[in-house]
């Protein structure tokens, strides 16, 4: 039992950057870029609506911030361990050589959880944005394409549905990755610099329209709603308050999950030591404020009840920014906001599958997972089979699910990854202390201590049927690990192959600076 707690050594990974057949091609910014595309779409177009309603009120810029802070804690860590193992795979990697192989599994367990339900509830979120696009130019579609099952049957519907647009957005993202990270990347910096120019637009915007109103304050009070009881298909659960609130932090938190991706893309970066933990503070910290100011902006101009997805406004919770600029009587600015949430959606989406693919990638070269995900195509640098799998299934799954279900489970997964990051930082600190750190996380155990204790807490606030859907997720990890990985994996057979080899005969340290 006690193989299960085998370290993967340091020279391993020294031997994976050697050996590595992913192609560095991106620079600092374009790494910023990555994060920036994560974060803003998950938070900005998505769960603002689903936050404010089921949650926090016009409070949920509170739960921003808490997100926000908890975040910080867990990026330092990210930054620290990014500058000692610049490879793929992010918090999964970081565990293996510090805390052990089981944890490293169910870490890589939680981030399959993490950016799949991620990609999922981003496509989803596009299916809203474009069936409402198209609705501005005349072209409507019949709920039973763009609707999941169960919402459609609480809706009194009866027959067949699926979201057929979230179906086909993920499609058309993996046939951009399998061409080459390169590409993507170029695609992703002008979506962002398109999408950051819309959110700047929203804040301006709306701040003139809430102030220029009769009565600014009147959606934003009372400013943190009495806690009550939603019941919604059945299932009831408790919102508002300041429960509420930190509910709410819980629910958003993978909106932060972008600078966690920019870790993931440490394997292609052409700097990766010193310009992933540049990448992963400089996202956080634009992102946090923008989305503290865009939630203001948005309880401002839309009461949060107005969202609820079987009231007056049944698509808003889906597209809520749009539809708060088409309320408050600003046609126009919807059309500007849907247009660049539509095509801003996709960078997001992008960034998460790709971000998932990199990690089945680790885990398949270190046996844990089936071969067919570690092979690389050495025309695009791209691991093609790996992402034709992940869109299959990502694809079929969006069409199918509810958002909220989705945005919940993927919180689990990241904040119980982070929360693994903070105790694996810390312990490779001590134990092995001289390793070079080209950045150092200040007063390391106080911000690990704070790290672990605020994204625990946030697990136990996420919704009963959250915490039970990933609890019996983290079961079924356990049993494949015991019943596949276990028995596959390289280092518990002794045949360190090509990843290995390192322990057998030391390499000289690549010069990534």
């Amino acid at each position: 039992m006690s193989k299960i707690w085998v370290k993967k050594p340091m020279s391993a990974y020294e031997a994976d950057i050697k050996k590595s057949e992913l192609k560095r091609v991106l620079g600092k910014w374009s790494l910023t870029a990555i994060g920036i595309g994560a974060i803003i779409g998950g938070g900005i177009f998505v769960l603002t609506g689903t936050g404010a309603y089921y949650n926090a009120g016009p409070a949920l810029a509170l739960s921003f911030v808490i997100a926000g802070i908890a975040c910080v804690f867990a990026a330092l860590c990210y930054a620290e361990f990014a500058s000692i193992l610049p490879v793929e795979g992010s918090a999964y990697a970081y565990a293996y050589g510090t805390v052990g192989e089981i944890f490293a599994w169910i870490i890589g367990w939680g981030l399959i959880l993490e950016y799949a339900m991620g990609s999922m509830t981003v496509a989803v979120s596009w299916s809203g944005y474009f069936a409402k696009l198209l609705k501005m130019f005349g072209l409507h579609l019949p709920a039973w394409l763009t609707t999941d099952p169960q919402t459609y049957w609480a809706a009194g519907n009866s027959g067949f549905s699926m979201n057929l647009p979230a179906f086909f957005i993920v499609l058309f993202v993996i046939s951009i990755l399998v061409r080459g990270t390169k590409g993507a990347a170029k695609a992703n910096n002008f979506i962002v610099i398109l999408k950051v120019s819309a959110i700047i637009f929203v804040i301006v915007a709306g701040a003139f329209i809430i102030f220029g109103s009769a009565d600014p304050f009147k959606n934003w009070i009372p400013f943190i709603p009495e806690a009550t009881t939603i019941t919604e298909g059945g299932v009831s659960h408790s919102a508002y308050g300041i429960g509420g609130v930190v509910a709410g932090a819980s629910a958003i938190f993978f909106a932060y999950v972008g600078f966690d991706a920019v870790s993931t893309q440490a394997g292609e970066a052409i700097n990766p030591k010193k310009d992933v933990p540049f990448a992963i503070i400089t996202s956080l910290i634009i992102c946090t404020l923008l989305y503290i100011l865009v939630s203001l902006v948005l309880t401002g101009m839309m009461h949060y009840t107005d969202f609820n997805p079987l009231g007056k406004y049944p698509d808003a919770i889906k597209a809520p920014v749009a539809y708060a600029f088409d309320i408050a009587g600003y046609a126009w600015a919807g059309y500007i906001i849907t247009i660049a949430a539509t095509v801003g959606l996709i960078s997001v989406l992008m960034v998460m599958i790709m971000g998932q693919s990199r990690i089945f990638l680790g885990m398949s070269k270190d046996g844990l997972i089936p071969a067919t995900f570690s092979k690389v195509n050495p025309k695009t640098g791209v691991p093609t089979k790996n992402l034709i799998i992940l869109g299959g299934v990502i694809s079929v799954v969006a069409s199918l699910t509810p958002i909220n279900d989705l945005a919940h489970m993927t919180s689990f997964g990241t904040l119980f990854a982070f929360t693994m990051v903070c105790v694996a930082v810390w312990v490779l600190r001590v134990k092995e202390p001289n390793l070079q750190r080209n950045f150092k996380v200040p007063a390391l155990p106080l911000i690990a201590c704070l790290g672990i204790l605020i994204n625990v807490y946030l697990i136990f606030n996420l919704s009963k049927e959250a915490k039970l859907y990933s609890f019996a997720w983290l079961i079924i990890g356990f049993i494949i690990y015991f019943l596949y990985s276990k028995r596959n994996s390289k280092l518990q057979n002794g045949g360190f192959g090509e990843t290995f080899k390192a322990e057998q005969q030391p390499l000289e340290k690549p010069d990534l600076d």
